[in-house]
Formats: structure tokens, C-alpha cells, sequence
């Protein structure tokens, strides 16, 4: 009886046990924090989907440092966290979720002074695939070659409507006949039905100087644009050129829907924004980026205009140094100020207003500086 009872156990703990399913193992393939021991950065390193950069002081030697990282739980990194590579070129990661099946391949940069470059011809894209659709990120290169930075968009948020299919039916796009070679194109386009359940129905096109966090897009939109990178020069005037149509009705954004406001024109925004760093406010957002409160804003250059434009139109913005406020060239030297340009097809897309089919062509697009380097 003994050994009857013993082998039931057993067979009911076997049966228990295969009822039970194992916890599956993690799909994720993140960095998620990132660290440059023993070496003075002029503030947080910036995390993209697919870049790390590490901004260090002018002067720092950057060909043997040892970055660290924290990944999502299981996932793995090549090279391995902590070895010493040669940045005096951008370094290739590739991270590996825990179960085995997903991978990342991220670009690690460590950049020593200005990582904003002064002259813009939008001429350099890639593509950013999918199973189904495919859009374009604009990205900056130096004299050698090396990107700079990519510049960021709504894009990746646009992607979650299902409207998208191939880069020109996204709200930002590369496209032909620019002032010379190609343009950045941003035009105002409708979301559709996810739009309208997620109450945004409406996305402006859009290209900025930050980043985009798709994980803000639907609960907080204002701060899911991030605006700033580190600048170490004085700007003076904001120039390009641009061509700009606007949609033939506008739109006001109530909840899901779009109401007609009748006799209201559509218009774009072609703007930069030179501001302080401070603990807590290391990047603008959606928020904060035209508050005239803004303690941290220093200087800004803006250009809004509802005026037709059907020929490339030559446009020079000087910055407006904003009462009480100076820059300190100390400061200046030490990577204490961050700059961003923002240009968008509708000026107020991002409360989910303006005119469908608004369209705005950026080309040859330049800051003019004072180099605080031979002040």
C-alpha cells in the first residue's frame, strides 16, 4: 500500500508540474542606462533606439575608454560591458535579448566638444524598415565621413496608426528637387481611426534637434518630444530656405475629432531655441519649449508664416537674447547651453491642430555663430 501511495505522489507531481508553464523568457534587447567611469561628461549620456553618445570635455582623450551599460533583464552585450575600445571613432554594439531571438545593433559614440554641426542640406537618410512600412531618419555627417547626430521626428510615433506603408506617406520624408540635390519634407497628415480612439487625430510634420520617445506618444505627447543637444558656440541668425503650402481647411483637435474652424488659416514654424542646462531640465519638451516663463530659455529664433511659397524662398532669423538673460562664455565653454531647431508643416501640431496636406520644404539650412573659441 506504501509503495502505491508513493507512486501516485509521484504522478500527480509530475501532472501538477507539467500544468505549470515556465515564465518565457525575455524578448527585449535595450540599453537602458549608460556610464563612462572615471571620465567628466557635461551631462547625462543620450539614449536613442539605436545611439549612445557620451559628450565629454573639449580635450578629453577618447581612444581608450571602457563604457558601461544596464541592459533589460537577460539581454547581452558585444563587446561586453566594460571593455576598453578606441573612440576616436563610433564603436558597433550589438545587444541580444534573453531569449537568444531578438537583436540590436546599437552605434556608441564619444564626442569631445560641439556634436551640433552648422550646416544642414538633409541630403543623408536611412531607412528605418519594418515587416510593414519603412521611414526615413535624417542624420548629419562631419568632414570625415562620421555621423554627427540624426536628426527626430514623429515619425516612429505615425508608425502606430498603420497609415504609413512606405517613407513619402509619413509626415517627414526625404524628397527631390531641393535648392541643390534633395529637401526634408514635412506635411500634415490625418491618423486615422487609431487617431480618433487615442483622441489625437491629427500629426504634423515635423524635424527637431533631440529626440523622439515613442513610449510618451499616446499618454503624454507634449513630452514626448525631447529638444536639445550640447553647443559651445554664440548663435546669431537661424537661415535656409524654404517652401511652404498650407492645407485648404483647418482643423481643431476636440477629443478624437477635427472641427472645421472656418476662415482660419493653416501656418508652419521654422524655430531654434539656445538654452541653459540645469539639473532637471537637461532637454526641453512639448511643454516647455515657447514658454516665455522658461527660466532656462536664453535666446530664440522663430519664423511663422501662413504665406503661400510655391518657390524656394531665401529666410535669415536672428536670435533675440530674451530680457535679463546674457551668455556666459564660461559656461559656453563648458557645454552649460544646448540648442535645438524645430521646423513643423503646422505650427500648432502638437495639440493636434492645423490643415491636412499643409505642406513644409526645408533646404540649406545654416546657424550662424560667434565662436566662443576665439573670443
Amino acid at each position: 500500500m506504501a509503495s502505491f501511495k508513493w507512486t501516485l505522489f509521484l504522478l500527480i507531481s509530475l501532472f501538477l508540474n507539467s500544468c505549470i508553464s515556465k515564465e518565457p523568457l525575455n524578448a527585449e534587447c535595450d540599453i537602458t542606462e549608460a556610464f563612462l567611469p572615471g571620465v567628466d561628461l557635461t551631462r547625462e549620456p543620450i539614449i536613442t533606439n539605436d545611439k549612445v553618445t557620451f559628450i565629454v570635455k573639449s580635450g578629453t582623450n577618447v581612444r581608450n575608454m571602457s563604457p558601461e551599460f544596464e541592459l533589460t533583464p537577460g539581454a547581452e552585450i558585444n563587446p561586453p560591458s566594460g571593455t576598453a575600445l578606441d573612440f576616436s571613432s563610433p564603436q558597433r554594439y550589438v545587444v541580444t535579448s534573453e531569449d537568444r531571438q531578438q537583436h540590436k545593433v546599437y552605434t556608441v559614440a564619444v564626442q569631445a566638444g560641439n556634436t551640433v554641426n552648422l550646416n544642414y542640406d538633409f541630403e543623408n537618410v536611412r531607412l528605418v524598415s519594418k515587416s510593414s512600412y519603412s521611414y526615413d531618419v535624417f542624420y548629419e555627417i562631419s568632414a570625415n565621413g562620421s555621423e554627427i547626430f540624426s536628426w527626430a521626428s514623429g515619425n516612429a510615433g505615425f508608425a502606430l496608426t498603420g497609415l504609413g506603408k512606405t517613407p513619402e506617406t509619413f509626415p517627414t520624408y526625404q524628397g527631390e528637387n531641393g535648392v541643390t540635390g534633395k529637401c526634408a519634407v514635412m506635411e500634415t497628415h490625418t491618423t486615422g481611426a487609431f487617431g480618433k480612439i487615442g483622441k489625437k487625430p491629427m500629426a504634423a510634420g515635423s524635424i527637431f534637434i533631440g529626440k523622439f520617445d515613442v513610449t510618451n506618444a499616446l499618454s503624454r505627447p507634449l513630452q514626448a518630444t525631447q529638444f536639445g543637444m550640447p553647443f559651445f558656440n554664440e548663435p546669431k541668425i537661424l537661415e535656409g530656405y524654404f517652401k511652404y503650402t498650407p492645407g485648404p481647411v483647418y482643423y481643431q483637435a476636440d477629443g478624437g475629432d477635427l472641427i472645421e474652424v472656418p476662415d482660419k488659416k493653416d501656418a508652419c514654424s521654422i524655430q531654434a531655441v539656445f538654452f541653459e542646462v540645469t539639473p532637471g531640465m537637461e532637454m526641453l519638451d512639448g511643454s516647455n519649449l515657447a514658454s516665455e516663463d522658461n527660466p532656462n530659455i536664453i535666446a530664440t529664433a522663430r519664423l511663422i508664416t501662413e504665406e503661400p511659397t510655391e518657390e524656394w524662398t531665401k529666410f535669415s532669423i536672428p536670435f533675440v537674447i530674451r530680457s535679463g538673460k546674457y551668455i556666459d562664455k564660461d559656461k559656453l565653454r563648458e557645454g552649460g547651453y544646448s540648442i535645438t531647431i524645430v521646423c513643423s508643416s503646422s505650427v500648432d501640431g502638437d495639440y493636434f491642430s492645423g490643415a491636412i496636406g499643409s505642406k513644409l520644404q526645408i533646404d540649406e539650412m545654416s546657424l550662424v555663430c560667434d565662436d566662443v573659441e576665439n573670443q
